[in-house]
């Protein structure tokens, strides 16, 4: 029985670092489609601003990028860490169940807003309610990168606590 306790804690610890990794990486190309690439895509330097649909979807980053880092895997590793996270010590899971439950507003954000949205907007041509559209899908994807980071931040503090207690068994168990 206890074989498969570390098996359980060495799936579960493997979970959480894929976990972290996954997030850190959406964090860090959300930050860097939001300061570099949407400039490309939406002109808001006029009097109004202008929606650019090609630009979009020459980048098209969503099947490019997106789908590969985080639409599929995070969201699977979103849902596999609500699991290991319920199944942890009360100390770990107060940590981890907020890191993946933030992750999963996250994602449903994702899936039920900003994927459909761009969608649209791709298919759009240049208009004002297409640029209007635009302009408040950029401002809320960064309500988004707060979360992700949120999301970071408690797994990371899930490390910090599972490594703790691991380093606290050993000590005691020597």
């Amino acid at each position: 029985m206890s074989n498969d306790r570390v098996t359980v804690s060495r799936l579960s610890s493997v979970l959480l670092w894929l976990f972290v990794i996954n997030l850190g990486i959406a964090l860090g190309a959300g930050l860097y489609e939001s300061r570099i690439v949407i400039h490309n895509w939406i002109d808001t330097s006029g009097d109004s601003p202008a929606w650019h649909p090609g630009a979009a979807r020459d980048d098209d980053t969503g099947r490019r990028f997106w789908v590969a880092v985080t639409t599929i895997p995070l969201t699977l590793l979103t849902l596999a860490n609500l699991f290991a996270g319920w199944r942890t010590p009360p100390g770990l899971r107060r940590w981890w169940l907020g890191s993946a439950a933030t992750a999963l507003v996250e994602r449903a954000l994702t899936l039920g807003y900003f994927v459909p949205t761009m969608i649209r907007l791709m298919q759009a041509e240049n208009s004002q309610d297409a640029a209007a559209a635009a302009v408040l899908w950029s401002q809320l994807n960064n309500f988004r990168h707060l979360l992700v980071a949120a999301a970071l931040l408690a797994a990371l503090k899930t490390f910090s606590l599972l490594y703790a207690q691991r380093r606290q068994s050993v000590s005691t168990s020597t």
